[in-house]
């Protein structure tokens, strides 16, 4: 949908005559009961640039992730403090909470918006996916995001009838992606995380691990919540959780030997964490899973783009 209200773009794409343009595309779904059981169900997709007109001040019932791509303009919120907004950026919307916000008067900004909301947004503000109490948050680039979101507006097609499982799954990808591209958050680079990964094997203590850091507990918390929306024992216990079911798997090492790999001395506590947290007992989870495939375990993270394979054996 093009609009051709006052200052819009014509269904041509032509600014109106002596009018200030803009163009906005957006389309709008009502998701069933059971597509809520997803999760996250996508309400509505939008695309528009230009100088567009304020909007608010307003509240909503669902959360909005508003991507800034290119441009600038100001956002106020509760606090009645208004903040600058430069690209690349993302606007929060959260639901019941009143937002007024608008593009530079003169220059506008490249905008896509996703209406969304499910039970799964608890979780994803949990781990800090979702930060409503940053309603503006500056963002390193913005491709990935609007990869998602075009995925998005891909599956917006008339007659789609995979629409709403389509977006849904867009909707999980887009908050994965904006979450990465933060400026705050060093993701994969992060040093912090990437020097807990690397001694996660070791019988350290959270306080041993941040005195490794030259931090506090407390100080280690908070990076850690920042980097990768966990506490560092979480942190820690699903890496540790992940070799240990790796080694249950890829190898005939007893029970006892995967806890000491993993960095628990005590045979009995590992096992009594891995069924609370897996659910069953290490020894069950090795029945079900079973060995890995004739060839052998590879600790070598395959090739997206060439992952292994099968060679059919020529035939005489």
């Amino acid at each position: 949908m093009v609009r051709t209200d006052h200052g819009a773009a014509s269904e041509a794409g032509r600014p109106l005559m002596g009018e200030s343009a803009y163009q906005t595309w957006m389309r709008y779904f009502t998701p069933s009961p059971a597509h809520h059981r997803l999760g996250l169900v996508c309400l509505g997709v939008g695309l528009q640039h230009g100088a567009l007109p304020t909007v608010g001040p307003r509240t909503l019932d669902h959360h909005v992730a508003v991507v800034i791509g290119a441009g600038s303009g100001w956002f106020r919120g509760t606090d009645g403090r208004r903040r600058p907004v430069t690209a690349p950026a993302l606007i929060w919307l959260t639901p019941g909470v009143l937002h007024h916000y608008g593009a530079n008067a003169t220059t506008g900004w490249d905008e896509s918006f996703v209406d969304f909301t499910g039970p799964a947004v608890a979780a994803y503000t949990e781990l800090g996916y979702i930060d409503g109490d940053r309603p503006v948050v500056p963002l390193t680039d913005t491709a990935t995001a609007r990869a998602a979101i075009g995925r998005i507006t891909r599956a917006a097609r008339r007659g789609n009838p995979l629409l709403e499982v389509e977006t849904s799954a867009a909707v999980h990808e887009l908050l994965v992606a904006l979450r990465r591209a933060r400026a705050d958050a060093g993701g994969d680079t992060d040093p912090v995380l990437r020097a807990l990964a690397r001694d996660a094997f070791q019988p350290l203590s959270v306080l041993e691990h941040a005195a490794r850091h030259g931090m506090t507990a407390a100080e280690l918390r908070i990076a850690v919540r920042r980097a990768a929306g966990s506490s560092p024992k979480d942190y820690l216990l699903g890496i540790r959780l992940g070799r240990a079911k790796e080694l249950l798997v890829g190898t005939d090492l007893p029970v006892a030997a995967v806890a000491r790999r993993v960095g628990y001395a005590d045979p009995a506590y590992f096992s009594r964490l891995f069924t609370r947290r897996v659910g069953i007992a290490p020894g069950r989870f090795r029945e079900q899973q079973g060995r890995a495939a004739p060839g052998g375990w590879s600790d070598q993270v395959p090739d997206p783009e060439h992952p292994p394979t099968i060679t059919p054996t020529a035939t005489a």
